[in-house]
């Protein structure tokens, strides 16, 4: 049992010295209380020696992990530099405030990063507590204004714990119901199962008051009790008065004090380190099981990431071949499930890779077809006097196929850019060696790129191939004859009633009526609808596609929105009162999806109204009926023949990009980029680590390695000891009882039942270590309060002869019971 609170500051030490806590709650005791409440008082007489900073203000700026260890030679440690005996306790001191500075500055800040001090000493018993600032309501100097909040939530870091019992210092000379320490301990201890309390300054209470109702636990009583203290006045302190010499004072104090005296043995410094030592080590040892099976469950989720670490050579040119070899693969693996949408790859929030190059093939690249052919559907007349019916046909398509050009090139580029993130996006496994990154990002650009002007060779040719002939005997075109015999209707509806597309979007209209907001919109081949919800049960609207044009809405300056609008060509209301209507997506993508849709709908964008180049207004020049007739037959001629080039060129797009520049790509980087990279420059360079990864490596191994520590250090610990139950709740239906007059007064009176303390002796209600193995002191715990507490040595009681007998007479009983048991 001496064992256990060495072992955690071992284990404390393991993991300080790798700057984690590795999320390990370790048993310890924290310090709390207001600023000038005596702590460092307190812990200086555990020591014996003056070793604290001292002063105005906050004084302590870091919790300082004070780990006394009974030792026959008297010296302290720091953490901080290892090997470094000091015997002199003012240079304790010093380096404690050269290494506060160090991470807080000079301007009374403070820092959650502790100070790890150990101090052996044959007048200390094993004992680790965590003194930490004291709080305060008010910023002093260049204190931010938020230091109270800065102190209250670094306490709670350490009391907030299960394993941390909270030693709560308050000064008698304050109002207790106003202690800071106790309001804040009963935050994160409401049932007071880990408060100790400890009251200073008894000696400068005012005359004629006392604190014998808080030390006899029946003000604010906790469950373990309180113990009070009597330190160094700052007189005392100025003057250097031995610590020691303070002690002495402080017992005289007590034997000699009338509220006090009758529970002398229970006060004072040396029972409160005692009771301190004991009950960190029972909480330790009821800690101790579940700390180890929290050590063995991070242990086994570490073992697989340092499995790859453990043997690890940063030089060996084979770990790096294999690195770079392992790195190549992984790339192009996750190149081509991006493209093909497979795997662990897909990203559920947004399009990319192959889902966005998909969109591009056949909503985007349409939409720029679409916007090219449909000026044809526009045009009103021929220069007859120029052409003749057959040159006027073959003129226009020739003008119609060479726009193809624009939209095709286009589309080559939103591919390479959609591919060029997609190679981002692989290369961030590749972040732990920037410069191999760096390099496979640059020679599969420089190969897109490379393709880029193959692709667009080929699909121009593609073009110019188109251009050489006019095929006026493809099986789908319908021929002079059947032109002539069309109707002049324009019929851009084939299906009626044909669902094109569903889909969210918000419609924008006046704050004055309703503001934006969001509808489910169905588009048909005949109206636009939208309803309440996708379930498409309340229908808001139903405007029918007659005569209805597209037309761009530039952004709000705080809109995020892209918009589009949709207008009445003949200038009538769309809906309501209002002319146009405004249509917002959240993306581009979704904007030109939306307007292909409507494209293929029959509803044109407004720009491309009229084509200057090839037709004029009607009105400008008139046509006799037979003129008219042959312009319509020209027109449905075009019309047919433009149509086929557009669903061979529609088809063959998609196939030339993907053979010429995709899957070229993939083929690649599974067959060419690891020689490219093996001949781009030194491979020790090309696998240099980075110093995230590097930092991230040697974490993981003194994590693991700490872990492994700890484990072997609480395994030479037995731990089949009886545990010890915390102490049972308090009684408080006795506190209002008064004493009458006719009764003793206190000073003459056996001590005050009360809640059971800690003290191993008989006057201190702590529940003791058992002195031998399978010995269970607790399996009877003392009720509050069942009878008058025994007698201590030096006091005397009287006591009828009543209570006599029936004493003796419940203990007889008592014994027989045991005995034929």
């Amino acid at each position: 049992m001496e064992d256990l609170i060495p072992l955690i500051n071992k284990l404390q030490d393991a993991f300080s010295s790798i700057g984690q806590s590795c999320n390990l709650d370790l048993p310890q005791i924290a310090v709390v209380g207001g600023q000038s409440a005596g702590k460092s008082s307190v812990l200086e007489n555990f020591v014996g020696r003056d070793f604290l900073p001292r002063g105005s203000g906050i004084v302590t700026r870091r919790p300082l992990i004070l780990q006394l260890v009974n030792n026959k030679a008297e010296y302290a440690e720091f953490l901080h530099c290892k090997g470094r005996k000091f015997v002199d306790f003012d240079e304790v001191r010093q380096e404690i405030e050269a290494e506060t500075d160090r991470i807080t500055g000079s301007n009374k800040g403070i820092s959650p990063v502790p100070i790890n001090l150990r101090v052996y000493s044959p007048h200390v018993l094993n004992l680790t507590l965590i003194d930490l600032p004291g709080m305060t309501k008010v910023a002093v100097g260049d204190q931010p204004p938020d230091i109270e909040h800065q102190i209250r939530d670094m306490i709670m870091q350490f009391i907030t714990r299960e394993s941390c019992l909270i030693l709560a210092v308050t000064p008698a000379n304050t109002d207790l119901a106003n202690s800071d320490a106790l309001k804040v301990a009963k935050e994160v201890d409401p049932q007071g199962l880990r408060t100790i309390g400890v009251i200073t300054k008894l000696d400068l209470m005012d005359e004629g008051t006392d604190a014998r109702d808080i030390l006899e636990n029946k003000l604010l009583p906790l469950r373990r009790g309180y113990i009070g203290v009597v330190n160094r006045s700052q007189k005392d302190i100025d003057g250097r008065k031995d610590i020691r010499a303070a002690m002495a004072a402080e017992r005289k104090f007590f034997l000699s004090h009338p509220s006090y005296r009758h529970m002398a043995e229970r006060m004072g410094t040396p029972h409160l380190q005692k009771t301190l030592n004991q009950q960190l080590t029972n909480h330790i040892r009821d800690t101790l099981p579940g700390l180890r099976s929290k050590l063995q469950s991070q242990l086994l989720s570490l073992e697989k990431e340092v499995e790859e670490y453990k043997n690890y050579r940063p030089d060996d040119p084979t770990r790096k071949t294999k690195a770079l070899l392992q790195m190549v693969q992984q790339f192009g693996v996750d190149f081509e499930k991006r493209i093909e949408g497979s795997g662990d790859q897909v990203d559920t929030a947004e399009l990319s890779g192959g889902a966005r190059i998909n969109r591009i093939f056949h909503e985007r690249f349409p939409f720029e077809l679409l916007i090219k052919f449909h000026a044809i559907k526009n045009v009103h007349g021929v220069r007859t006097g120029l052409f003749t019916p057959d040159l006027a046909f073959e003129a226009i398509v020739k003008k119609q196929i060479i726009k193809l050009k624009e939209p095709c090139l286009k589309c080559i580029d939103l591919v390479i850019q959609e591919l060029i993130n997609t190679f981002r996006q692989c290369t961030n496994k590749l972040g732990s060696y920037p410069r191999l990154r760096e390099e496979t990002e640059r020679i599969v650009t420089n190969y897109v790129r490379e393709r880029e002007g193959k692709t667009k060779d080929q699909v121009l040719l593609l073009i110019d191939i188109e251009l050489s002939y006019i095929n006026t005997n493809h099986e789908d075109f319908i021929g002079f004859a059947n032109a002539q015999q069309r109707n002049i209707v324009n019929k851009k509806r084939a299906i009626p009633n044909q669902v094109i597309r569903k889909g969210w979007l918000t419609l924008h209209i006046s704050i004055m009526k309703g503001g934006s907001k969001e509808y489910w919109f169905v588009l048909s081949a005949e109206s636009l609808s939208w309803y309440k919800d996708e379930e498409e049960k309340e229908k808001k609207y139903m405007l029918p596609l007659d005569n209805l044009k597209l037309r761009d809405v530039e952004k709000g300056f705080m809109s995020t929105k892209h918009i589009f609008a949709i207008f009445n060509t003949e200038q009538r209301n769309v809906y309501k009162d209002l002319r146009q209507i405004e249509l917002a997506c959240d993306s581009q993508e979704d904007m030109d999806s939306w307007k292909a849709s409507f494209l293929r709908a029959g509803v044109y964008p407004e720009k491309d109204q009229v084509d200057s180049d090839e037709a004029a207004p009607a009105d400008t020049f008139s046509m006799d009926p037979q003129l008219e007739r042959q312009v319509e037959t020209i027109r449905n001629l075009v019309d047919s023949y433009i149509g086929i080039v557009n669903k061979t060129i529609r088809d063959l797009m998609p196939k030339t990009i993907m053979h010429l520049m995709i899957n070229s790509a993939k083929d690649f980087i599974h067959s060419e980029l690891l020689a490219y990279l093996y001949s781009s420059g030194d491979q020790n360079s090309l696998m240099e680590e980075s110093a995230d990864q590097a930092q991230r490596r040697d974490e993981m191994l003194r994590m693991y390695h700490a872990i492994k520590e700890a484990l072997g250090i609480i395994g030479d610990i037995s731990t089949s000891t009886v545990s010890t139950p915390v102490p049972p709740p308090v009684n408080d239906t006795w506190i209002p009882e008064t004493r009458s007059e006719n009764e003793q007064p206190p000073a003459v009176r056996g001590p005050t039942p009360g809640p059971p303390l800690l003290n191993p002796t008989p006057s201190f209600a702590a529940p003791p270590i058992p002195s031998r193995p399978g010995q269970d002191p607790f399996s009877a715990p003392p009720q509050i309060p069942s009878r008058p507490g025994r007698i201590p040595p030096a006091s005397y009681v009287l006591i009828s002869p009543h209570h006599f007998f029936s004493h003796l007479f419940s203990s007889q009983i008592f014994y027989l019971f045991f005995f034929f048991s």
